[in-house]
């Protein structure tokens, strides 16, 4: 059984799954069953979701997960989600919602889909030196990071049909290390993630704010909960309402240069 890292809402606590009541698996037809909700985040994305030294989590995702839980008068755990890992862990019961997921067709066959909780761009991001990428098109002929599972290099490969050179990495911490070695010339994928690595990694990387498609990003759910779906977007526009959207948003990149201004509350797909 994974670890799963405890946030009851008021701080972390490390405990394991076994015993808690609502931590079960995918037998449970509804979130809305569960007392508590296992939350998959992403553990190497500064910003967004990361794994600290003592195990725990943190960024907007695990904000906004604490924040929807207790609108939904729940507790929440955080397991570790990579992106090659994901939709297993969430058809397994391993998680019951899995933040940071690209809205695309080919995933909504297979999940349900809660949001879009946050609209972001892609963007991209290459060393502080490197004057000939400015934008999409000039990832021609150049190496990109491809995380498995993430889908962020087939948006420039297939989707904008650039012969850019795709390298296969784990996590963005893999992507990190070859673009700083320079195995790799850039990396691509949502431009809060971006920012993200880019406040961690300092002056040596830089954003180059291209924004080439809009990513509707929203909270994976197991198929057939409809209602679960409906309590989680009656909470997202709640917290955007309410203006604490806005205020994740400045708390985890608001040094990054990235540019925030005040969002509408995100059109739903709708739950099935």
């Amino acid at each position: 059984m994974r670890r799963l890292v405890a946030s009851l809402l008021v701080g972390p606590v490390l405990l394991g799954c076994l015993g808690l009541a609502g931590c079960g698996g995918a037998e449970d037809a509804s979130i809305l069953a569960k007392t508590t909700l296992v939350a998959g985040v992403r553990p190497d994305l500064p910003g967004i979701g990361f794994r600290r030294a003592d195990g725990t989590f943190e960024g907007l995702d695990v904000d906004v997960s604490r924040y929807l839980a207790e609108r939904m008068g729940k507790k929440v755990l955080f397991a570790p989600a990579l992106a090659a890992d994901r939709e297993r862990l969430l058809r397994s019961g391993e998680v019951d919602m899995v933040l940071t997921f690209w809205l695309e067709p080919e995933w909504q066959q297979r999940l349900a889909f809660a949001g879009p909780y946050l609209l972001s761009y892609q963007d991209i991001l290459v060393r502080n030196d490197e004057r000939d990428v400015r934008e999409v098109q000039d990832l021609k002929g150049r190496k990109i990071c491809a995380v498995v599972g993430s889908g962020a290099a087939e948006a420039v490969t297939v989707e904008r049909q650039v012969a850019a050179i795709p390298v296969a990495a784990r996590s963005y911490d893999d992507c990190m290390t070859m673009l700083g070695d320079g195995r790799i010339d850039a990396v691509t994928t949502n431009d809060t993630i971006l920012a993200g690595l880019k406040t961690r990694q300092g002056g040596d990387f830089r954003l180059l704010n291209s924004r080439f498609g809009e990513r509707r990003t929203g909270i994976a759910i197991r198929k057939g909960d409809p209602d679960g779906c409906e309590a989680l977007n009656k909470a997202i526009t709640e917290m955007y309402q309410d203006g604490t959207m806005s205020g994740f948003m400045r708390k985890w990149f608001g040094s990054s240069g990235l540019k925030l201004s005040d969002v509408d509350v995100p059109q739903f797909e709708g739950c099935l």
